[in-house]
């Protein structure tokens, strides 16, 4: 009989000791996220987080248009509107024979793509200079713009772009400005043709590049196009 009273004893004992035992989950190993934990209140937080971008070894932005993208990229957020830690900067102050389209992770505070793009026909030669928000202009738009849906379009593979600045962007889907790959956008158009190929309006980019591109940043995150023409204190300007 006691042989059957001594497993009821410790059994009693011990489920009174392991009520009195927490246990706790080790902490895991925190990604670094620059970006996420120094809004960007300052221009000395701004600075911060641009002298921690991992380049990926690929060329880093201006700091200008780095800094009016990261401005208008977190109002956009705190407005609930940008729904992923990835900003893509397109800066037409720059030639178009050189790469100044960068896709950056705010997260990681990593640069995950560096790309040519075209601007449209209208809108310059090698240079862009020239914008507008109006059909048929054959122009590019400025200003940021929320990631839409993917589709198949006339040129395969498009991404919908929303412009969020009225009277700046605001038609970019009526117009229908949308991501999308070209062969224009090439080394080669360029060594041919001394300048990269134009759209007409939209930021076309290498074809190798669309999946991967499209794929990272579709389904709202921000997209910004700068230039120096516009003011910067217009720029914070956001259509809701």
């Amino acid at each position: 009989m006691i042989y059957k009273i001594f497993p009821a004893i410790f059994f009693l004992i011990f489920s009174i000791f392991s009520s009195k035992i927490t246990f706790t989950e080790p902490e895991k190993p925190k990604k670094p996220e620059i970006a996420s934990a120094l809004i960007p209140s300052s221009d000395s937080n701004i600075e911060t987080i641009y002298s921690h971008l991992n380049s990926n070894q690929f060329e880093l932005p201006n700091l200008e248009s780095f800094s009016a993208a990261l401005k208008g990229f977190y109002s956009l957020k705190e407005r609930g509107l940008v729904q992923k830690d990835i900003l893509t900067l397109v800066d037409f102050s720059l030639s178009s024979n050189v790469k100044r389209l960068w896709v950056i992770d705010l997260e990681t505070n990593t640069i995950l793509y560096n790309s040519l793009v075209a601007h449209g026909r209208n809108t310059g030669e090698e240079y862009a200079n020239s914008f507008s928000n109006t059909n048929s202009s054959y122009k590019s738009s400025l200003g940021f713009y929320l990631t839409g849906e993917v589709y198949q379009g006339k040129h395969g593979m498009s991404l919908k772009l929303d412009g969020l600045e009225k009277g700046v962007n605001d038609n970019a889907r009526q117009r229908g400005v949308v991501m999308h790959s070209a062969n224009y956008v090439s080394n080669s158009f360029i060594k041919s043709n001394k300048r990269l190929g134009r759209s007409q309006g939209c930021p076309a980019i290498p074809q190798e590049l669309l999946s991967g591109i499209v794929n990272t940043i579709k389904n709202k995150s921000c997209l910004f196009i700068y230039h120096p023409s516009r003011s910067l204190d217009k720029i914070a300007v956001l259509s809701s």
